[in-house]
């Protein structure tokens, strides 16, 4: 380990600092040249690490060989010759002399060559001239040959000892010395013996040299397999894929990786004696990572994968630990060993995953799953009184035709702000989530009135259906809310969703923009409205939808002009279904396209029967409208008919202009370029804005029949509004038809206010084409018939109400109204004698029987007569009631007739 950590301190990187390269750097060396130099030192040097070839203490081989000398000759009394002995004691005194050359050898710097010379004269002179001494002394017979004998082979022993193992020096003075005891005998012996102890060192030098190279290869491969160890260690810890640690007994660190400390922003120094658990904010971690790795550190069990957050400051990392004891030969506890990873790119990666998990990418609200798992946790609180809690379900009006006209993109951007005015509206009162595409749940915890919960869902209502900037264009979306209330209309999650989904259809049903609590009877609504649907896709297949023609009349000459094509469906069952009940069916499932594409072919076929100067006007849904392929459909109609374009007339209604874009201008650009006319369905009763009237190349504005209503009774304002919208008309160089004329009084009006045209019952009702073609064969005069005028004693009126029957509201609209009953719209065959509850106004109830109905038409009878005012009018729609919460949106757009 402090191998290692040198190699990662020894970076050239400042201390304290962190520097991640994107290489490795290895420090193993080559087995070179220089490498082989080395192996034979081992026949020089022997094992000593200061390599030299004379020892110190080899001048300390002069004692024992001078009193070796003596000895010899005091004991034998050998001094009468002292030729021999003073030989010898000059070899003595040449070893003496050998501190000398050693000492040069440790001072100097000298090449191999020259220190092989100088260590032969310093240790081979000696004993050569030695070993000649003593061998001449014996060999005179002043002393015994065994005694000098002895004396040769200590002072050869003496010689291998003081050399330490250096086989060129053991050698050198073996073979010196033994030559020069040859030499005394014979000097061609000692030239032999010369030559032998140099054949004998040579060898020698060859296997040494042979054994210091397999033990080098060995060493390099011991040094490489370490030092790779060691390099692959200090790159893991440098690439920060992990780090090591080591404690004593004690728990105190006695390693730890340099990477820490930098991420701590503290020396090593510091770190090195402090207890282990310092690296750590065990405090902040609720108890659990300090509860674990204290008790494994007591315990000394190991532990792995044991996640801890770092003890920094500036920011929050996370760690991930595992260690295990380490025990001595004897099994005595030594400490900790183990190491560690940074946890805090995957933690960070997996609170990410965690959140797209439970929260929408696009909006940051909760998701399905989040709010499913909200509504559950309310739902099994273990207190039974706190598992009540109110779900809204909101689908926003309109929103696929922005996608449509606008793009995705802006579709996207319109969610965000919707997801902002909800999370404002709602407040901490609940949670707000996107359940997908238009869909948003609020989750209400708690029990709360419902009056509270119709005030949030219209304050909802009325926050989104303002207006919203999208990419410079102003985009008009609305809202419909279906609630569901626990434990009330559901006990598990799945039921009150259900339930909801349902109360949401039924707001749908009753015109949108509005708000719906769930009642039983939905369900039994919800299986009619799937079978209505079912039953649709099988009429429209089969050919079971049909066109009525309306006359649509000259004022001036009071000739047929024309025909409004509308749609009727004869249900095999059921009966005529009202286009109010199975229209919306038709726009909500996709079918609304191929029923308008049909009305249209329909329209054509049957106009190409008639007089070249009779029109057919086809009413166009907004959704048809938005479609790219409406000219082509158009086109495809006009030339399978052979009909002239000019024929044709488009029914548009102002609901088209919500988003005032490009899309718009040129599919009025493009419609206009077939030839066809095109007309202003509905004008005055939806869009505010008349700018759209600058560019829009309307030919025809029809009046809607709620101005004509009424406009003959004293003080109405209806004549001013139709006057103005006629002035307007001729300015614009536009015809004006007036809607729903049914009086005689009434078309004395329109005649005298200027309106070109006339349709309604004061003519003709719809009819099928066959009686079309009749009619127009028996000539396109026809004669107003009808009423003078309203009952006098009827007050006109159009008032939208409310109808409660058995637990479920429709919404209705009361054409006239006396003290003892009214004429409402808006119910399709009632069955007389259906009693129904009405809210007149915010204060007024009054209960109402059915006496007739005809279509959509029903006569009611008040079951208490109304009061009159002093001016003679019914006193409880007389005053302007303030509106109910419910009411204080925009009115949705009336529902289209398609065809």
């Amino acid at each position: 380990m402090e191998h290692g950590q040198s190699i990662i301190s020894g970076r050239g990187e400042q201390a304290g600092t962190t520097v991640t390269r994107d290489y490795g750097r290895t420090q193993r060396k080559r087995t070179g040249a220089e490498s082989r130099q080395r192996v034979g030192d081992a026949f020089l040097f022997g094992d000593a690490s200061y390599r030299l070839l004379i020892t110190r203490e080899w001048p300390q081989i002069s004692v024992p060989m001078i009193l070796g000398v003596i000895g010899v000759g005091t004991v034998n009394h050998a001094w009468t010759d002292l030729h021999a002995p003073a030989v010898a004691l000059l070899g003595a005194a040449l070893a003496l002399l050998g501190y000398l050359p050693a000492s040069l050898e440790r001072r100097v710097r000298l090449s191999t060559g020259p220190r092989m010379m100088l260590m032969t004269l310093t240790l081979g002179l000696p004993m050569l001239v030695y070993g000649w001494g003593i061998a001449a002394w014996a060999e005179s017979g002043a002393v015994p040959w065994l005694q000098c004998l002895a004396l040769l082979i200590t002072t050869s022993l003496l010689a291998t000892v003081m050399q330490s193992g250096r086989l060129s020096g053991v050698l050198a003075a073996q073979v010196t010395l033994w030559s020069g005891v040859t030499c005394a005998a014979s000097s061609a012996g000692a030239l032999f013996t010369l030559a032998i102890g140099g054949v004998i060192a040579i060898g020698a030098y060859l296997r040494q040299r042979e054994i210091d190279f397999i033990a080098f290869e060995k060493a390099e491969e011991d040094s490489r397999v370490q030092t790779r160890a060691q390099e692959i260690l200090a790159d893991f810890e440098e690439t920060g894929q992990g780090w090591f640690w080591e404690t004593d007994r004690r728990g105190m660190l006695s390693y730890l990786s340099r990477p820490v400390a930098d991420t701590l922003h503290r020396k090593m120094e510091d770190l090195v004696g402090r207890p282990f658990t310092d690296l750590f904010n065990l405090s902040e971690q609720a108890g659990e990572g300090e509860r674990t790795l204290a008790f494994h550190l007591s315990a000394r069990s190991s532990f792995a994968d044991l996640t801890v957050r770092a003890s920094t400051r500036d920011e929050e990392r996370w760690w991930s630990i595992t260690g295990r004891p380490t025990y001595d030969a004897f099994n005595n506890f030594q400490g900790f060993r183990g190491s560690g990873a940074d946890l805090t790119e995957k933690k960070r990666s997996q609170e990410h995953a965690s959140r797209l998990a439970q929260f929408d990418s696009l909006t940051g609200l909760s998701n399905r799953f989040r709010m499913s798992q909200s509504l559950e946790k309310i739902l099994n609180t273990p207190q039974v009184h706190q598992r009540t809690c109110a779900v809204m379900l909101l689908d926003l009006d309109r929103f696929k035709q922005v996608n449509d006209t606008l793009g995705h993109p802006a579709g996207d951007a319109l969610l965000k702000q919707v997801a902002q005015r909800l999370e404002y509206c709602v407040g901490g009162d609940g949670r707000v989530g996107r359940l997908g595409g238009d869909e948003f749940q609020v989750i209400l915890p708690g029990k709360t009135e419902k009056t509270a919960l119709a005030n949030l869902a219209n304050r909802i209502i009325e926050s989104l259906s303002q207006p919203y900037s999208i990419e410079g264009s102003r985009v008009m979306i609305g809202a419909s809310v279906g609630i569901a209330i626990a434990p009330e209309d559901g006990m598990t999650s799945e039921a009150l969703v259900r339930n909801a989904d349902l109360a949401l259809y039924a707001a749908k049903d009753g015109g949108r923009g509005r708000c719906h609590f769930y009642a039983p009877d939905l369900h039994s609504d919800a299986e009619e409205r799937r079978q209505l649907e079912e039953d649709l896709r099988d009429a429209l297949a089969h050919g079971g939808l049909e066109l009525c023609y309306q006359p649509v009349v000259q004022t001036a000459t009071e000739k047929i002009a024309g025909f409004e094509a509308l749609l009727r469906w004869n249900h095999p069952k059921l009966g005529w279904i009202s286009p109010v009940r199975f229209i919306p069916i038709a726009e909500e499932t996709g079918l609304i396209a191929q029923v308008g594409e049909w009305a249209l072919r329909t329209a054509c076929q049957d106009l190409a029967r008639w007089p070249g100067n009779v029109r057919v006007a086809v009413n166009v849904s907004p959704i048809q409208f938005s479609n790219p392929a409406l000219p082509s459909i158009v086109t495809s109609a006009l030339a399978h008919s052979g009909i002239d374009p000019e024929r044709l007339e488009l029914e548009i209604t102002e609901s088209v202009f919500l988003n005032d874009d490009e899309g718009t201008d040129a599919m009025f650009r493009s419609l206009k370029g077939l030839g066809v006319r095109l007309v202003l369905d509905d004008f005055g009763t939806g869009y505010s804005s008349l700018g759209y009237l600058k560019h829009a190349p309307f030919d025809k504005i029809k009046i809607d029949q709620s101005f004509v209503r009424g406009a003959t009774q004293p003080g109405s304002r209806n004549g001013a509004i139709i006057a103005s919208i006629v002035s307007l008309a001729e300015a614009l160089e536009m015809d004006t038809t007036a809607e729903g004329v049914e009086t005689l009084d009434e078309l004395d009006l329109i005649r005298q206010l200027g309106v070109s045209h006339v349709q309604g019952y004061i003519y003709e009702r719809p009819m099928s084409a066959a009686d079309a073609a009749e009619k127009l064969a028996a000539g396109p005069v026809v004669v107003a018939h009808g009423p003078r005028s309203a009952r006098p004693m009827r007050q006109t009126m159009l008032r939208k109400v409310t109808l409660q029957h058995g637990g479920h509201s429709y919404d209705g609209m009361v054409r006239n109204i006396s003290q003892t009953g009214a004429l409402i719209e808006g119910l399709w065959n009632v069955p007389a004698g259906t009693i129904f509850r009405i809210m007149l106004a915010d204060a007024h109830h009054v209960t109402a029987t059915c006496r007739w109905s005809a279509g959509e038409r029903m006569g009611v009878a008040f079951s208490d007569p109304l009061h009159i005012d002093a001016d003679g009018r019914i006193a409880a729609v007389a005053a302007a009631a303030p509106q109910r919460p419910l009411r204080r949106v925009p009115e949705p757009v009336p529902q289209r007739r398609v065809g």
